[in-house]
């Protein structure tokens, strides 16, 4: 599998994590009432998995691979995507510190949550598809095919290595767990 699949697939499970985390801010925006650890635990996830694993992956690997066969990372469009992860962390910052106020009982931050997560769900959601349609067919063709299996190489020892086994598992059953709330907080 190439390194761009790889990640194809990590956007899979954000994908499905945004579409959790947007009908939990959205029931919150009509009024329902939700505990702030769901929160904790997708800035949780968000850390971890988006950027702690796949991001990890784009900047320390894919994204030099790219730089080293001719693109700018000054300008362009991986220059765009540094911005937009460094954007996305700001957003997760933010929804954390929120959800941990909202636990000790500030009640105005519920709206800085719905806020944060709604805005983070947008640019993320952006985010994909440009590297899905854009920049990931991009690399396909500025790396060369006997530099991809490097790349893939690179990709395991950032999982073994700066990761961790069971991490990446980890994380999946988080997703899981997010998906699994929000479909039971719509039940209420």
């Amino acid at each position: 599998m190439k390194a761009t699949e790889i990640l194809i697939e990590e956007h899979d499970i954000i994908q499905r994590v945004l579409v959790a985390i947007e009908k939990v801010a959205q029931g919150m925006e009509s009024g329902r009432s939700i505990s702030p650890e769901y929160f904790i635990d997708a800035a949780s996830f968000i850390k971890g998995f988006a950027d702690g694993c796949h991001h990890r992956k784009e900047e320390g690997v894919l994204f030099p691979a790219m730089v080293m066969n001719g693109m700018s990372i000054q300008a362009g469009p991986i220059a765009i995507m540094l911005a937009e992860h460094e954007q996305g962390r700001a957003f997760t910052r933010s929804l954390h510190d929120a959800a941990q106020q909202m636990a000790t009982g500030d009640k105005a931050a519920r709206s800085r949550i719905i806020t944060n997560s709604l805005d983070y769900v947008n640019l993320l959601r952006q985010h994909i598809y440009k590297e899905n349609n854009i920049l990931f067919p991009m690399a396909d063709k500025v790396i060369p095919l006997t530099q991809q299996e490097k790349v893939n190489q690179d990709f395991d020892r950032i999982e073994k290595e700066e990761i961790g086994e069971g991490i990446h598992e980890k994380y999946l059953v988080l997703a899981a767990k997010l998906e699994k709330d929000a479909q039971n907080s719509s039940l209420k």
